[in-house]
């Protein structure tokens, strides 16, 4: 803040500091509004837009997100090489680390972009972090330092008739049997076992799991956390998941696709209910179980991305990690780096609706990074059933309204489709276009 800024009089009726502070938290917002930004137009590859925002303000040239990451990172990590070249030209710190310790050249690295890689090594770049060539492993405390009642001996896990029935960048998720029942295990990787970034998220999702009491969430029976390998059992439920399912059925019958959703919504209203908010951030098809091959009860699974927040106020907006989660289901305001509260689950959550209505997910004729952008930008899936119900289509559409306060909450949701169920006329079938 300028000498000059804080020197005018306050009203009588203000403390003398008011003035000041104002403007304080003035400053402090445009700031925060100009990093996201140039944040924004480095990951759109808007290397105008990055220009125009450096010759206003340099010191943009080295913005952080919550995160700390920089817009060189952002350039980095998408191969977008003539944004880079600007912000190198502007002075971009080539070494800055985020909260992962990555530099832009580990991000180069760690994505395979050889253009931007060879400007970062010829700008002075170095290969640091948890991507990077030069990591060094440190000692990785515990998971959890103190033995729980939850805490299973893994001597007790039968894996002699074991299958895999999921895998993901971390871990696998096996079937198996704990004191002969089927469980599923999410297991972490051996080679990430040291990894701390890692092993913080699992103690994570193991942490908010035993806080999870619900009928249509999925149960959690217990955690391996003090011998390796680290794993999380759950119930097994024989179903398997709804990407399947719709990918088998295609387009689900009104009755069908409200039934599913009156389940999705009743575990989700039960995450969102305050002040302990637990903001999913990865609802999608693969993470919503059927409980059995009836596909009468599905389950809402799957907390890796999750964050617990507690609220002081009904409409607070948390600073997330944006572009968390899948990309087809996200919200704009995670795509865009943007501040968001729960209303990004409501977003996903129309889009799953959506894809059991239609048949198709999501933007099906793109790419899933392009079917986000293209939503970040304001568009939406188009309707193509026929004889569609006018009240179902509408919640959809405010449920994934750009603006996020305009979309409603789950327990709002809960009652609008339990009054379209109930005058749901029990003939009424879904047709879709035949062309």
């Amino acid at each position: 803040m300028s000498s000059t800024e804080g020197t005018s009089s306050p009203p009588p009726s203000q403390p003398p500091s008011s003035s000041s502070e104002a403007v304080t938290k003035k400053n402090q917002k445009a700031r925060v509004s100009r990093t996201s930004l140039i944040l924004w137009h480095a990951h759109q590859n808007d290397v105008a837009g990055v220009r125009k925002l450096l010759e206003e303000d340099r010191e943009l040239v080295d913005a952080k997100d919550y995160d700390n990451r920089t817009p060189l990172h952002v350039a980095s990590l998408h191969g977008w090489v003539e944004v880079a070249k600007t912000l190198i030209e502007f002075g971009a710190d080539v070494n800055a680390q985020d909260r992962w310790k990555n530099t832009p050249l580990a991000d180069a690295e760690g994505a395979k972009k050889c253009e931007v890689i060879e400007l970062l090594k010829a700008a002075g770049g170095l290969s640091y972090g948890q991507n990077g060539s030069h990591f060094e492993p440190r000692p990785v405390p515990p998971p959890l330092s103190n033995k729980c009642d939850w805490e299973i001996d893994p001597a007790e896990l039968d894996f002699s008739n074991s299958n895999i029935i999921g895998k993901g960048s971390f871990g696998e998720i096996v079937k198996a049997h704990w004191r002969g029942t089927p469980v599923a295990i999410k297991r972490i990787l051996p080679n990430l076992l040291d990894d701390r970034l890692v092993i913080q998220d699992f103690k994570h999702e193991v942490n908010l799991l035993v806080k999870l009491r619900h009928p249509n969430i999925v149960q959690f029976l217990g955690a391996v956390t003090e011998k390796k390998p680290l794993m999380l059992i759950t119930e097994y439920l024989r179903g398997g998941d709804l990407h399947q399912y719709l990918k088998e059925k295609g387009a689900l019958s009104p009755s069908t696709a409200i039934n599913f959703a009156l389940d999705i919504a009743r575990g989700m209203a039960y995450l969102h209910t305050e002040p302990n908010v637990v903001v999913h951030r990865d609802l999608k098809p693969r993470n919503v179980l059927l409980v059995n091959s009836s596909a009468d009860h599905l389950k809402v699974g799957d907390f890796g991305l999750s964050k617990l927040v507690r609220v002081k106020h009904s409409h607070d907006v948390y600073k997330m990690t944006g572009e968390t989660g899948s990309y087809r289901y996200m919200a704009p305001e995670v795509f865009k780096h943007r501040k968001y509260d729960k209303k990004v689950d409501v977003f996903s959550f129309a889009m799953i609706l959506y894809e059991m209505l239609e048949g198709d997910p999501p933007m099906s004729s793109y790419e899933a990074y392009e079917a986000a952008k293209h939503v970040a930008e304001g568009q939406r899936p188009l309707f193509r059933a026929k004889g569609s119900i006018p009240e179902l289509r509408e919640l959809i559409e405010q449920c994934w309204a750009a603006d996020m306060n305009q979309r409603p909450h789950f327990l709002e949701i809960l009652k609008r489709l339990e009054k379209i169920n109930t005058n749901l006329p029990s003939d009424h079938h879904w047709h879709l276009f035949s062309s």
